[in-house]
């Protein structure tokens, strides 16, 4: 496949600025959510294992929602599955507002879990809107986008919660959440043009099975979406148990969590601002994303070792920077490599792969942790090492393709 064929007709330079604000924007939106799902659970007198659920439902709604909606894209344009799927969140946060119970909740968890895996519509349109030796660039100002909103939306979330009032005092900040994912429709009515001229072209060759037939067949997109899911597992393993472990090793409460995750949010958000876009477009996708994945394994192998809050908050942030300077190489290989007329479903199954791994790797942490308090980090550290050559075949492999 080349360069050439996979060319965008036109790079309009509001056209990707007005989609990474629309992210933002709806990222905020769930940042504001997330925090408040075990008080949320809770207050329906959950037991922990339906906690858990609530968590979970998100994730299994992304993994069948993410090849879904990217196939639809690649058939009918981004830009009305954009639409769509976030006009279903809105409507998902507003009904969570009053259900009834948490069975209820659970389904609509599921539900906007569905509607908001449309991950890969977003990367798909900022693929076809930008060079491709800009990609790299423009995926990490997508991670820069989400990882501000997840900064910003709990703090907003905890000030406008009120727990001791039940389920009801979980409503303003889900009318919040509802009110910012109908901005974003708003937005994309607004700034955004479809950006698929490729689809008029493509309705006979959008076929579910035959992706992934392409998937494992091609010498570069198997290798890139395992990467996804081990990476994946060991970052979540690592983040589901780690104020279990910040609290069994250092006594930390939850503020000193949140404060850690804070340090963690920024230095992701700093790193794909300003340094992920830059390095790869210096040094190459391939060099970096082999660098990404080796700072993973020393932040996540040395966190066993920490001996206080300094040590443990600097590498959990290389740990994160290490993803973030690795995961938009991936992306952006994948829009290279993959057949122009479906890489919306392409990258759908990269990342129901990532949501995949959001659901194995916190059960298999939670199954490891009772054993051994550190044995999340070394799980994470010895899963990403194969990851590392992974990375560098693949990207040899692309770099021949698109020779």
């Amino acid at each position: 496949m080349s360069e050439a064929a996979d060319k965008p007709r036109s790079t309009p330079p509001l056209a990707a600025l007005a989609l990474i604000a629309v992210i933002f924007i709806n990222m905020l939106g769930f940042g504001i959510i997330v925090p408040l799902l075990p008080f949320y659970a809770k207050s329906f007198n959950a037991p922990a294992w339906q906690i858990a659920l609530i968590f979970s439902a998100y994730a299994i709604g992304s993994f069948f929602g993410e090849p879904f909606w990217g196939r639809l894209s690649d058939r009918y344009g981004r830009k009305p599955i954009l639409i769509s799927t976030i006009t279903g969140n809105c409507l998902c946060y507003l009904a969570l507002a009053f259900a009834p119970n948490i069975l209820a909740a659970f389904l609509i968890r599921l539900v906007g879990g569905l509607a908001a895996g449309n991950g890969a519509v977003i990367q798909g349109y900022l693929s076809d809107v930008t060079p491709p030796e800009q990609r790299t660039r423009q995926m990490a100002y997508q991670g820069a986008a989400w990882n501000v909103g997840m900064i910003v939306g709990p703090s907003l979330g905890g000030l406008l919660a009120h727990p001791d009032a039940g389920p009801a005092g979980f409503r303003i900040p889900l009318f919040v959440a509802s009110g910012l994912a109908a901005l974003c429709v708003l937005g994309i009515l607004v700034f955004i043009r479809e950006s698929n001229h490729r689809r008029e072209g493509a309705a006979h060759r959008v076929n579910r099975w035959s992706a992934i037939d392409d998937v494992v067949r091609s010498p570069v997109l198997g290798r890139l979406m395992l990467l996804t899911f081990l990476v994946g597992f060991a970052f979540t393993g690592i983040e589901s148990t780690f104020g279990l472990w910040a609290n069994a090793r250092f006594g930390w409460t939850p503020r000193d969590i949140g404060v850690c995750f804070a340090f963690v949010g920024i230095s992701a958000a700093i790193s794909q601002m300003f340094l992920t876009g830059p390095l790869s477009e210096k040094y190459g996708e391939v060099r970096m994303l082999a660098i990404g994945m080796a700072m993973t394994v020393v932040g996540a192998g040395l966190q066993v070792l920490s001996s206080g809050t300094t040590a443990t908050i600097a590498l959990m942030c290389v740990t994160a920077i290490g993803q973030s300077v690795a995961f938009p190489n991936v992306g952006s290989l994948i829009t290279r490599t993959a057949d122009p007329h479906r890489q919306g479903q392409i990258l759908g199954l990269n990342n129901a792969c990532g949501a995949l791994a959001r659901v194995v790797g916190p059960f298999c942490a939670g199954l490891i942790f009772p054993i051994n308090i550190n044995g999340p980090f070394l799980m994470g550290a010895l899963m990403v090492i194969p990851a590392i050559f992974l990375a560098i075949s693949a990207s040899r492999r692309a770099t021949k393709l698109l020779a």
